[in-house]
């Protein structure tokens, strides 16, 4: 959906429906996105946040068929404003852990991945909207921090960086790949993200890098990194880390480090650790995610685990406040023996509402098939639609 405010753009993220090929892929748009379309935007231009596999997006390529999606989303009134390039493979119904981050950004195969994302969307965008492809933060830590390593993921970025010039150069249409701060991965929380950025993306030596490899003057290739270079926002992500809202965006205004794409999601929070606590969060430990965890000790330091099963099998303490990365239907604050971080979001979209912190608004509660029964009694269609109605009322627009 357009909005009035900042000419930014809302929609949620297809990767909720199951679907790895193409054609899976159209059948969830002609039924669960029209249906959630029906009852949030009847009669509006609506905005999609695409999922697309390696698969999907090679068959969508495929001679005619994005002709035929162009006329579709034309037909409904429908636009595609991002796609969601982080998930390379499976996503649904396999277990997903840790792979979810491979390829990683040293490897080839990300690299032509996310190119290919990225024509796809140049070839879907309406003229007058600027697109964002969201992506891995580099890769996973314990196997993607060494130096030489965040060297490599830098130089594969600056090709892409290629890519997106000579796209907009081609056909007017704007790209930008964002990457996404994520709770145990290279680029852990909003600060590492601007640092990385700001020695690696931000240098003169980058701007010379980009410069060689499309021709632009280094002053050109410089702005350039800017509008095609910056960061997903995940606010489940952020508050997961304990990050402030405030002091999240500071630090990307410092680097100089836009703000590309806001993903409106909410994690669980547990004030006080306990034994009930315990038992009801057995009931999110699914076998498909990872659902990372950051435990805040009394004495104020940060402990985190890579998956909840390790978590919970930390000693009961009764001081310490849980933070754990599964996403939740944003519209919930209160989940039984815990809360939501839909505080955090709250305070983002009141960022948004005054300063227009990003064009593009994408609410991703992939979790849906794996939520316990409690929290999904009805369609995903219809929790999909109370998350965009909540986001409206957030932000103060209307939703007809």
């Amino acid at each position: 959906m357009r909005l009035s405010a900042h000419r930014a753009h809302l929609g949620y993220c297809t990767n909720i429906h199951p679907g790895e090929s193409w054609p899976e892929v159209r059948a969830a748009l002609a039924t669960e996105l029209l249906s959630v379309r029906a009852r949030v935007a009847p009669g509006r231009s609506f905005g999609i946040g695409l999922r697309l596999s390696a698969l999907a997006a090679q068959q969508l390529e495929a001679p005619g068929e994005l002709e035929r999606f162009g006329e579709w989303l034309g037909a409904n009134d429908l636009y595609v404003f991002t796609i969601n390039g982080f998930v390379h493979g499976a996503f649904h119904g396999t277990r997903v852990k840790e792979r979810v981050y491979l390829p990683d950004w040293r490897d080839p195969e990300r690299l032509d991945y996310t190119d290919r994302l990225g024509r796809l969307l140049a070839a879907l965008l309406p003229p007058d909207v600027e697109g964002s492809v969201s992506s891995v933060p580099l890769g996973f830590r314990s196997e993607l921090h060494a130096e030489p390593e965040l060297q490599a993921c830098a130089a594969q970025l600056l090709r892409h960086a290629a890519t997106l010039v000579r796209l907009e150069e081609a056909t007017g249409r704007r790209v930008a790949l964002a990457l996404e701060p994520e709770p145990c991965c290279t680029l852990e929380t909003v600060a590492e993200a601007a640092s990385y950025f700001g020695r690696f993306l931000r240098s003169e030596a980058a701007a010379a890098q980009l410069a060689a490899l499309t021709g632009l003057s280094r002053a050109r290739a410089s702005a350039a990194l800017r509008t095609h270079l910056g960061v997903c926002l995940d606010a489940c992500h952020a508050a997961v880390e304990f990050e402030s809202v405030a002091a999240a965006l500071a630090a990307l205004d410092a680097a100089d480090v836009g703000v590309k794409k806001l993903q409106l999601s909410s994690g669980l929070r547990i004030e006080r650790d306990g034994e009930a606590m315990r038992e009801a969060l057995e009931a999110f430990a699914d076998q498909v995610y990872l659902h990372q965890v950051v435990v805040r000790e009394a004495s104020g330091q940060l402990a985190r685990y890579v998956d909840l099963d390790q978590a919970l099998a930390r000693p009961v303490d009764g001081d310490s406040e849980w933070r754990v990365h599964f996403h939740v239907p944003i519209f919930r604050r209160e989940l039984g023996a815990f809360d939501s971080t839909q505080g955090w979001l709250g305070e983002l979209l009141a960022a948004q509402r005054e300063r227009g912190v990003s064009r593009q608004l994408e609410v991703e509660t992939y979790t849906w098939q794996v939520l316990p029964a409690h929290l999904r009694q009805a369609s995903v269609s219809d929790d999909i639609a109370r998350e965009l109605e909540w986001v409206l009322d957030e932000l103060g627009e209307a939703r007809t």
